[in-house]
């Protein structure tokens, strides 16, 4: 049986982990981009949560955000840095050793 200090729980990253944010950075690492209406809708989050939860990560530079204007109607696109791609790639391998899975592989992985 392992104990905490073999789990290195102290050492998620806790911008991640984070369940709001979490979500975030995974439909994030599926698609090249999503927009903000996208995020809303896939993440259940409401606009106020939504924005200030893309605020933290665009704080750590895990994401991009992008204010654009298409037909004349505002739109914020959204996608992962090479940061974020890195942080939540080691975030994932973390999770698998603290649940007992080291080296357990995806098809996908690394993330794109």
């Amino acid at each position: 049986m392992k104990n905490e200090d073999d789990l290195k729980l102290n050492e998620i990253d806790r911008v991640i982990h984070e369940p709001a944010r979490l979500s975030i950075m995974i439909h994030l690492s599926i698609l090249q981009e999503a927009d903000f209406t996208y995020l809303l809708y896939r993440t259940k989050l409401s606009r106020g949560n939504l924005s200030v939860q893309l605020q933290k990560l665009e704080g750590v530079g895990y994401i991009k955000i992008e204010k654009k204007f298409v037909k004349r109607m505002p739109r914020t696109m959204v996608s992962l840095s090479e940061k974020g791609k890195e942080a939540l790639d080691h975030y994932r391998k973390h999770i698998l050793e603290v649940l007992g899975m080291p080296g357990v592989e995806s098809e996908d992985s690394p993330l794109p």
